[in-house]
């Protein structure tokens, strides 16, 4: 059963501005913290940025202040602005829902906490 659904990945050229989309279609969104990850080519799945139930937010070091994370939680929808993309930045995104509600705190940066993901979607960023 779907749960999660991403939009919004492209082609862009370095230096360039992307937003990603993404739907939860399950229930009670505004109880659960949301977050985005990240797989490059011969990568493992790494932590890109985190919205807490509250609306606290916590990002990777390597995308501090180029990428922003927000909710709109009547529209059951997390989204991810990306500005100033790097090549280093191509990688598949992933949503994910954390597996237990109304947490906050850093532990929303690790995967584990996670237990619902989109389908991903491909961002590439051309140098």
């Amino acid at each position: 059963q779907v749960q999660l659904v991403e939009s919004g990945g492209g082609l862009v050229q370095a230096g360039g501005s992307l937003r990603l989309s993404c739907v939860d279609f399950g229930r009670s969104f505004g109880s659960y913290g949301m977050g985005w990850f990240r797989q490059a080519p011969g990568k493992g799945r790494e932590f890109v940025a985190a919205i807490s139930w509250t609306g606290g937010t916590y990002y990777a070091d390597n995308v501090k202040g180029r990428f922003t994370i927000s909710r709109d939680n009547p529209k059951n929808t997390v989204y991810l602005q990306m500005n100033s993309l790097k090549s280093e930045d191509t990688a598949v995104y992933y949503c994910a829902k954390d597996s237990r509600g109304l947490r906050t705190g850093r532990g929303l940066m690790e995967l584990d906490e996670y237990d619902s993901w989109g389908q991903g979607t491909q961002v590439t960023v051309s140098s």
